[in-house]
């Protein structure tokens, strides 16, 4: 089970990725992960830098060390990194790999209530996830070519790969359902299509298979 943080924010844990190196204040922290492509990596939502910043130094990761000031503009707070701070970072970092936890995503939202529609517009809708996947995949295998060129160490895209491998297996196993209910060896697909031919109501339907359920269960 995750360990509950003080700053459960994975916007704090990018921030303190971002202090390792030296002291900076809170424009330098956004335009480093902006540069580092944190943003891609994690739901960041800018409108809360300002207060997990402060949250951080509020539970001691972060310290304020200075402040200056860029002519007209307002002074900036300088904060660095304190040794609380990068133990947290270690420890969060092992939990993230070690710990497994249940994500949601929007396509197993869609999966989860496919039988509202017909079969045959469920084959149109899977082609054009797996064409858009496909598009997806052709994206980022170039991004790596093009870091590969540059000899970024692997180490610092490592998860570039594993999106990329994400990509794939959910193409590889969206064109897996679709071509079972092109061919017909996806059970009771039959049963689902003449269901939508006829219109019965969902509510039947829903009703038909529960009590199907409960019959094999009392058998």
């Amino acid at each position: 089970m995750a360990t509950k943080r003080k700053v459960n924010n994975l916007l704090a844990l990018a921030v303190l990725s971002v202090m390792i190196d030296r002291p900076k204040h809170r424009y330098e922290i956004a335009q480093t992960l902006r540069d580092r492509g944190k943003d891609h990596d994690m739901d960041i939502k800018w409108g809360s830098l300002y207060t997990v910043v402060q949250n951080l130094a509020k539970v001691g990761f972060l310290e304020i060390v200075g402040s200056e000031r860029d002519g007209a503009r307002p002074e900036r707070v300088i904060y660095r990194i304190t040794d609380a701070g990068r133990t947290e970072l270690t420890d969060w970092t092992r939990e993230l790999l070690a710990v497994p936890e249940p994500e949601q995503h929007r396509f197993v939202a869609g999966l989860s209530i496919l039988a509202v529609l017909p079969p045959d517009e469920v084959i149109e809708l899977l082609g054009k996830r797996i064409d858009a996947l496909s598009q997806a995949i052709d994206v980022v295998r170039g991004e790596l070519e093009r870091i590969a060129a540059i000899k970024l160490p692997r180490l610092f895209v490592i998860e570039t790969e594993f999106g990329l491998a994400m990509l794939e297996a959910e193409a590889a196993w969206a064109r897996s359902l679709r071509d079972e209910l092109v061919d017909g060896t996806f059970p009771d697909v039959a049963w689902w299509r003449q269901m939508h031919a006829e219109g019965t109501p969902f509510a039947e339907v829903i009703e038909s298979v529960e009590r199907g359920m409960t019959q094999q269960e009392s058998s």
